[in-house]
């Protein structure tokens, strides 16, 4: 019998440390030599390039082409509709009702998103388990920030796959092995282990500094456990800890720890919220020209990727082209939230149509003079879009177009003048040109500062109320009582359209979840003729909340996986 092949892609040594140059941030590592497992792993700078090598797995989870988390995260919830385009194949509507039956051939929609998740892993694999092989110079040695990095990189990897499918295979060693899936309590475990060695070993200082953008810092590694530990109490009704074979019991978080962690963020005085809610995101604060080339300087605000309120952010580069592996990275889920169009309506560029907004959502969690709303969605008739010539054939071709889209990862676009003439060009891209589809490069913000403050006071957190008084000042809203349904719903609106309230609701709930999914139906225009979208409120619940496992992984295991709940009838 052929032994089983895992299908994960577990690069050696060689494959994971040819990288390419990355501008503007600290992904820039070339192999000058030929690296194997023989002569690998020796010194400092080997575990810096290997170190690079996770970073890059963890990015080519976005950068490649799949659902992608972000995506997925926004039309589960209540927040959008799947969209795309009208004649499109019905992957997404899958996605979004929970319901195979919307495409019943597609049983591989995650097989990308899956393949890199796992290659992610297996680098952060490697560098742990070859730690102590290295000769870490013995003044000034990076050793525990380099491995603190890396356990948090897995944390996020791991983090990201036991949400989106629960059941999965726990591997924290470099091996390929037909392997069953674990009690997510195991997975939750490592993930908590992996961020408090993170915590422990990151120096305060560390990676705090412009030049760094991207990387892990301390403060990251403790808002993320934060976020899990809210999730994992929330859905699984109990707190973390695992009993290994050993019989010792890892993974122990308490609420107490939760809340000093997010404490411990917010008195580090290294963040702040912007004066200006909208600065936080291009498409929100950059205004373009419309009748000369480049931007108004004057009304853009935009505070720069690298800003006060980032806690951690996922950056990309333009690639090079489809082929290219490593040499740069573009957002490839990016594209997915332009306008669906062959033609841009300046300032915003165009996409494929997913992620269309939900009215009767913004309509109910928006309060009148909240700016968060108009920072946050595209109006396509109130801001004059719908007028516009270019926008006809997208609206033709769009399904469950619902005249709101997503501002805050928009691509955008200005006008650049060439030979006399403007010409419309892709402010994502580094010089304005280059391929829609692998070159948009807007940062996939993971964490902001205003999450932490809110979950410091979901957490109980003595000083709440002023932490729940900034947000909601920003945003132009006077106080409220601070309690556990005025948080939540004040995370819908701070959060909006971020990939973040669809695990807030399910942490509250399947039923919970599924109510609000549910409230969501209504009409829609698909390719310029009414329709509704609907969903059956009982399939959402027999998933869980939890998506489809590739079924090639399901083959490939020889029944070894099983499919979750929900999704095999």
């Amino acid at each position: 019998m052929n032994k089983f092949r895992f299908n994960i892609i577990t690069l050696g040594v060689a494959g994971l440390l040819g990288l390419g140059s990355c501008s503007e941030s600290f992904l820039d590592v070339n192999s000058k030599t030929n690296s194997n497992t023989d002569n690998f792993y020796k010194t400092e700078a080997d575990a810096w390039r290997a170190l690079i090598g996770c970073y890059n797995g963890w990015r080519q989870t976005s950068s490649s082409p799949g659902i992608g988390f972000y995506v997925a995260s926004t039309i589960m919830g209540d927040e959008c509709y799947a969209g795309v385009g009208n004649s499109d194949v019905r992957n997404y509507q899958v996605v979004d009702r929970f319901d195979q039956s919307e495409s019943p051939a597609d049983l591989q929609m995650y097989a990308q998103d899956w393949k890199m998740y796992y290659q992610g892993v297996y680098r952060c694999n490697e560098l742990i388990t070859r730690e102590g092989q290295i000769n870490w110079n013995s003044k000034d040695s990076n050793r525990g920030l380099y491995m603190g990095e890396c356990h948090a990189l897995r944390a996020l990897l791991y983090f990201d796959m036991v949400r989106l499918w629960g059941n999965i295979p726990l591997f924290l060693e470099p091996v390929n092995e037909n392997r069953a899936q674990a009690d997510p309590a195991e997975v939750y475990a490592a993930i908590f282990e992996d961020l408090k060695y993170a915590i422990a070993n990151i120096p305060d200082d560390a990676n705090l500094e412009k030049s760094n953008f991207g990387r892990i810092t301390k403060y990251a590694a403790e808002s993320i456990l934060a976020r899990a530990y809210l999730f994992y109490t929330g859905y699984y009704g109990k707190e973390p800890g695992f009993t290994n074979e050993a019989g010792e019991t890892v993974g122990v978080v308490t609420k107490a720890e939760a809340l000093a962690a997010v404490e411990d963020v917010i008195a580090s005085g290294n963040y702040e919220l912007l004066d200006s809610y909208k600065d936080f995101w291009p498409a929100s604060s950059l205004v373009a020209n419309t009748t000369t080339a480049g931007w108004n300087e004057a009304a853009s605000t935009y505070a720069g990727d690298a800003n006060s309120e980032v806690v951690l952010s996922m950056n990309f580069t333009p690639m090079a082209s489809y082929a290219t592996d490593g040499a740069a990275d573009g957002n490839r889920w990016q594209v997915m939230m332009g306008m669906r169009s062959p033609l841009s309506v300046v300032p915003y560029y165009c996409g494929w149509g997913a992620c269309t907004v939900i009215p009767s959502y913004i309509n109910s969690i928006y309060d009148s003079g909240d700016v968060r709303r108009t920072a946050g969605v595209i109006d396509i008739v109130g801001e004059g879009i719908g007028s516009d010539a270019n926008f006809k054939p997208s609206y033709n071709d769009w399904r469950e177009y619902t005249g709101y889209t997503v501002k805050k990862y928009s691509p955008i676009a200005f006008y650049q003048l060439e030979d006399g003439a403007l010409v419309i060009k892709n402010a994502n891209m580094s010089t304005g040109a280059g391929d829609m589809q692998i070159n948009n490069c807007q940062p996939y913000n993971i964490m902001r500062y205003s999450d932490v403050l809110l979950m410091a006071a979901e957490l109980g957190s003595p000083q709440a109320a002023t932490y729940m008084h900034r947000i909601r000042s920003r945003a132009g809203l006077s106080d409220i009582p601070v309690n556990k349904e005025n948080i939540m719903a004040e995370r819908a609106r701070e959060l909006a359209f971020e990939g973040i309230r669809y695990w807030d609701l399910l942490r509250q709930g399947v039923d919970v979840m599924a109510d609000a999914v549910v409230a969501g139906a209504g009409p829609v225009m698909n390719g310029g003729t009414p329709g509704q979208v609907s969903y059956d409120r009982s399939k959402i619940i027999r998933t869980q909340g939890l998506s489809q496992i590739p079924n090639d992984q399901i083959v490939l295991s020889n029944g070894v996986l099983k499919q979750n709940p929900g999704w095999a009838d």
